[in-house]
């Protein structure tokens, strides 16, 4: 076990040694910040040297917190390992990166509120060319029991050399130490699909999207409100919808196909999108699958599917065990264009008080005939 330590000890002393890291999918060099300060780089829980924790650089006041500490009433739980970084007020953590220039990426990171109701994040990557591209996480609505949730970005790289930062912003707290927890940050490359003879919609079975951190139990990935197709963590889909979305695997949930699927978690403040190319006066076909995820949600659900102004309701009466049903919603186009979207018609909580739905999967949309003129 001695031997083992030591040449992980070695392996990160080489990591740090270099500028830029080199990268695969999966956690970030040190992305769980099991490897911290040493005491003198301390002051109580406050990191005072802004390269104390190897492959990160600090901005402003950044705490190291163990799993277990207290602050007030509140007890501090870290997700995975043993620590975790807070960002007070204006801090950041920012790490360098090695990855193919002109793919897309998703960052995944776990993320827990602990003083103010207004906490939220800022994320982003440079180089970057566009002008505002960057994430703003909201955190007011916190969408787990346990405190934390896994959040995903997803961006462009516009150089093998890239740097991330994870910005705190100035918020409405008057205390510096005040700001949201971090840990486990993952990267992914995505390979945006395309559409096939068989389905007309890009990504329908959602098995391309953000990574998903296989030792946690915060349950699924959320993908952010209001993002654009472009730069989604879910290829070929947008975030049209004022609260998240959850990605989850079939490796902790009941998915009908394959091996991932969508919660809508919100409601009808929890929508995806894709906007599809169409042949005015064809008739075409939407078929996808309504379920639950065995996850414990359950009563009186129903899916709305969009196809321009078409509209199906798909009623689904779940008992949390998992379980799916088949819905097809035909229409002919009127359009070249057509928006084809998805949302829950009811809020749904479980009984911790965490937010839940329907999941959705295996969407497709094919071509069936013209129709008939009168």
């Amino acid at each position: 076990m001695q031997k083992l330590s030591a040449i992980l000890v070695v392996v990160l002393l080489c990591a740090t040694s270099n500028a830029v890291l080199s990268f695969t999918d999966g956690i970030l060099p040190n992305g769980a910040f099991e490897y911290g300060p040493k005491p003198h780089q301390l002051k109580g829980t406050r990191v005072t040297d802004p390269k104390a924790i190897p492959n990160w650089e600090l901005t402003g006041f950044v705490e190291y917190i163990k799993s277990g500490q207290t602050q007030g009433d509140m007890l501090l739980v870290v997700p995975e390992g043993a620590f975790a970084i807070r960002l007070g007020e204006d801090a950041s953590i920012k790490t360098k990166v090695n990855v193919n220039k002109g793919l897309f990426y998703s960052m995944t990171f776990n993320v827990a509120r602990t003083c103010a109701q207004e906490e939220k994040l800022n994320v982003s990557v440079s180089p970057n060319s566009e002008p505002n591209d960057w994430g703003i996480l909201p955190m007011q609505t916190m969408y787990s029991s346990n405190g934390w949730d896994t959040y995903s970005w997803g961006f462009l790289a516009e150089a093998n050399n890239i740097e991330i930062v994870i910005h705190n912003p100035i918020g409405v707290e008057k205390d510096p130490a005040c700001g949201p927890l971090i840990d486990s940050v993952a990267l992914k490359a995505l390979f945006p699909p395309k559409r096939t003879n068989v389905n007309m919609l890009k990504n329908g079975d959602f098995e391309e999207g953000p990574y998903v951190l296989p030792k946690t139990d915060v349950g699924g990935v959320l993908i952010p409100p209001n993002i654009e197709d472009d730069h989604s963590p879910l290829p070929g889909w947008m975030i049209e919808s004022l609260k998240a979305v959850k990605y989850l695997d079939a490796e902790h949930f009941a998915i009908p196909k394959g091996k991932r699927a969508i919660e809508l978690i919100a409601g009808k403040e929890s929508a995806i999108a894709q906007v599809v190319k169409t042949t005015p006066g064809k008739v075409y076909a939407l078929s996808f699958a309504v379920g639950d995820a065995n996850n414990a949600c359950e009563g009186s659900m129903i899916v709305e599917a969009f196809a321009g102004k078409n509209t199906l309701r798909v009623p689904y009466e779940s008992k949390g065990k998992g379980g799916y049903k088949q819905a097809v919603l035909k229409f002919k186009a009127v359009t070249t264009r057509t928006r084809i979207r998805f949302l829950s018609t009811f809020y749904q909580m479980k009984v911790d008080g965490s937010l839940c739905g329907p999941i959705i999967d295996d969407v497709r949309l094919i071509g069936v005939r013209y129709a008939k003129h009168a």
